[in-house]
């Protein structure tokens, strides 16, 4: 018998969305105003804010955050961005899109980030960039990563889409590299629905990144016709079309406010889990780092079929069955076969990020979940394992 009755299927990263989110977004297109506009301002200013350092830009995807830092790097065709395999294809995307040449170096299997070890043995004369993803919220060790990155004159974009709460040694992701970047999408700690965000050292980097992510032109479209009088523009580089709306920044600006509640409530739901899955048959987080903040946004379980007698995707279609939304994060890199037949990328290349790919079951974590919600999922996930 499902835990959960049909009709109360739990949807996996449902947001926690509330009324102030509401009269801020009827608030946007009661003045009219609802492209980039004076609340996409205030969501950079308050980001800018709540990181404590570096400039902001926000944008329509992080995806669009990612190519638009690696294009303001000035990389050229055939340079080479190394990155981890573990992670969305939107990292490994970007790079490509950049004119770039992807290389993936494996992951640490405890922390499952990009280990750095793995970052030195595949830096050649053609290498440029580090692009370091903070899977599921956890810091990449970026002492080690900036180091090798001075040692070898590379750049370093940080992929934060998992990461705003994210902290290393006191400091947040996304102010360690070059440029960070950020997203707001539907399931991340801070929502807009579809968003990014690019940080960047100086306010000279930033102008850069907002005037590539508005088709190249030297002002933005909320400049020229606010009440400072309409101000011409001039087209200085073929730019692209990713700036983020006023309807989505009014979403953000509230979410934002309650970033740190939100985090309070997914530690306490994390905490609910690690007590419940440590005595099981399956994979649990490693704790966090000393002087370190996880963000929490994954709580990822590993399910190996030796231990647990079930493989992955048995057990998330059992869990459907349960009523309860799962997802994968992730399949590795070199699984899907689009870069394989590009790249020839072979599986024994990255063992660690193919073994954790293949285990992988990202359960619910969001604010919105009450106690009975993770009882349920606890339940369904021992009664999936036979338990």
């Amino acid at each position: 018998m499902p835990v959960r009755s049909k009709d109360n299927f739990l949807v996996f990263g449902a947001p926690r969305i509330e009324q102030a989110e509401i009269d801020e977004v009827v608030a946007s297109m009661e003045t009219g105003w609802l492209g980039t506009g004076p609340k996409v301002a205030q969501f950079e200013k308050d980001f800018s804010t709540y990181l404590g350092s570096g400039h902001a830009a926000a944008c329509n995807s992080c995806t669009a955050a990612l190519h638009l830092a690696l294009v303001a790097l000035g990389l050229k065709p055939g340079d080479e961005v190394i990155t981890t395999p573990l992670t969305f294809c939107a990292s490994v995307n970007a790079i490509i899109h950049a004119g770039c040449t992807p290389v993936l170096a494996d992951v640490d299997p405890v922390t499952m980030n990009i280990d750095p070890e793995a970052i030195r043995q595949k830096i050649t004369p053609r290498t440029k960039a580090i692009l370091p993803v903070h899977f599921a919220g956890r810091p990449c060790n970026m002492d080690a990563i900036m180091a090798i990155a001075e040692e070898h004159d590379l750049k370093v974009v940080e992929d934060c889409a998992h990461a705003i709460e994210t902290t290393y040694k006191g400091q947040h992701a996304g102010t360690f590299g070059d440029f960070g970047c950020f997203s707001f999408y539907v399931t991340k700690n801070v929502c807009t629905g579809e968003g990014g965000m690019v940080m960047a050292r100086t306010p000279e980097d930033i102008q850069n990144i907002k005037v590539l992510g508005l088709h190249g032109m030297s002002a933005d479209a909320w400049k020229r016709f606010s009440d400072e009088g309409y101000k011409h523009y001039q087209v200085v580089h073929a730019g692209f079309k990713y700036n983020m709306m006023d309807i989505q920044a009014a979403i953000g600006i509230h979410q934002l406010k309650r970033v740190e509640e939100y985090f309070v409530r997914r530690c306490e739901i994390w905490d609910m889990y690690q007590e419940a899955f440590k005595p099981l048959p399956v994979g649990t987080p490693a704790e966090e780092e000393a002087n370190t903040r996880h963000a929490r946004h994954l709580y990822t379980i590993m399910i190996d079929p030796v231990y647990c007698g079930i493989d992955r995707d048995e057990f998330l279609m059992r869990m459907n069955k349960q009523n309860i939304g799962c997802g994968v994060h992730y399949l590795s890199i070199p699984e899907h076969p689009y870069y394989q037949e590009r790249f020839g990328w072979k599986l024994e290349d990255t063992p660690q990020a193919v073994a954790l790919g293949r285990q992988t079951v990202s359960l619910p974590l969001s604010a919105k979940l009450t106690d009975d919600d993770v009882a349920d999922v606890i339940k369904a996930a021992k009664i999936c394992l036979g338990i």
